[in-house]
């Protein structure tokens, strides 16, 4: 053990360590900003309107796909400024995992590469197909 930390590289764990926690921080804080900065714009021109419990009407189509709220929301419309704060606040700990997975690649840790990978494919299959758990 003592001549595998003599020949470590540059790269230690709590590098790693010290950017996961900036990765989630960053994440955190943009995702609530962006939030709080659609809910401003909603309430701007949505925040008069009474509330009408009688007909259901569901989430409008442009907040359902990602181009569609990626461009309603450079339109500066409120619902899709939140949904993506939203979809960015769900990125965060996705980012986490990519971080560690490229912090363990630099630290030559095989085992726990493959496990980060296994998890970000778990995850992304797991957002193609639309089932949960």
């Amino acid at each position: 053990m003592v001549y595998r930390q003599k020949n470590m590289s540059k790269f230690k764990d709590k590098d790693i360590q010290l950017l996961i926690g900036q990765v989630l921080r960053a994440g955190t804080v943009l995702s609530v900003s962006i939030v709080f900065l659609g809910g401003i714009f909603y309430l701007y021109r949505h925040g008069h309107a009474l509330a009408s419990y009688k007909p259901f009407i569901g989430v409008p189509d442009f907040v359902q796909h990602s181009p569609g709220i990626f461009y309603s929301a450079f339109s500066l419309k409120g619902q899709a400024i939140i949904q993506l704060g939203i979809i960015l606040l769900i990125a965060t700990p996705i980012m986490r995992v990519i971080c560690s997975a490229i912090g363990f690649v630099l630290e030559k840790d095989y085992l726990y590469t493959c496990i980060s990978i296994l998890v970000l494919c778990i995850i992304f299959i797991s957002m193609i197909s639309g089932h949960a758990g």
